[in-house]
């Protein structure tokens, strides 16, 4: 059984389909036996750093996340949950985030021609050691959606990288902990193996 953490954030059910039809049992939960007794565990979001670190104090979920990635099975973050498990973000100047891995979050430079947000498909480097991107071949494009990238601060950490007006880290993984930027469940096949390959750690 897969856990959904519930904190009012939005991207939710999308997340749950996904999961859903790759045919494993899907929980939207912020239930903390329920998180605890899950196979795995998904932190996805969209919305801003602050906000969403608001709401999982305020469930006392912070104290709920560390527990259960001390079991050791596996956890994945999406989008605003990937830059969460960070220890600070630029959005939101002083407030701590989760620090379960060395990093920080930071504004997308201007740059002449590029939007801001990123929004659309751009293509990944894969780092070929990564188990999420298992059987994914490199260049890979995936699905993005955001105004702040990750600068993580322990290269071994990085499974994939994307450039966009500067090199982002699009994915990590640390022991037990896997995060992407972009949308899986939004990234047609390539994002469905991504999500099969979590399932089947």
């Amino acid at each position: 059984m897969v856990a959904i953490i519930d904190y009012d954030a939005g991207n939710i059910k999308s997340v749950e389909k996904a999961i859903l039809y790759l045919g494993e049992e899907a929980v939207m939960t912020r239930d903390e036996d329920v998180i605890m007794r899950a196979d795995r565990v998904i932190l996805p979001g969209v919305g801003a750093f602050g906000d969403a670190m608001d709401k999982i104090r305020e469930y006392d979920l912070e104290r709920v996340i560390k527990a259960y990635v001390k079991t050791g099975k596996p956890f994945l973050g999406i989008c605003l949950g990937l830059q969460l498990l960070f220890d600070e973000s630029e959005e939101s100047v002083g407030v701590k985030g989760l620090n379960l891995i060395p990093g920080s979050i930071r504004k997308i430079p201007d740059s002449d021609g590029l939007k801001i947000p990123q929004i659309g498909w751009n293509s990944i480097n894969i780092n070929p050691s990564s188990r999420l991107f298992k059987g994914i071949k490199d260049g890979s494009f995936v699905y993005f959606v955001h105004s702040y990238y990750l600068s993580c601060e322990h290269p071994e950490d990085v499974a994939a990288k994307t450039f966009y007006s500067t090199e982002i880290h699009a994915a990590v993984e640390h022991d037990n902990i896997f995060a992407c930027q972009f949308h899986p469940e939004k990234s047609g096949e390539v994002g469905l193996k991504i999500l099969k390959n979590f399932i089947e750690m």
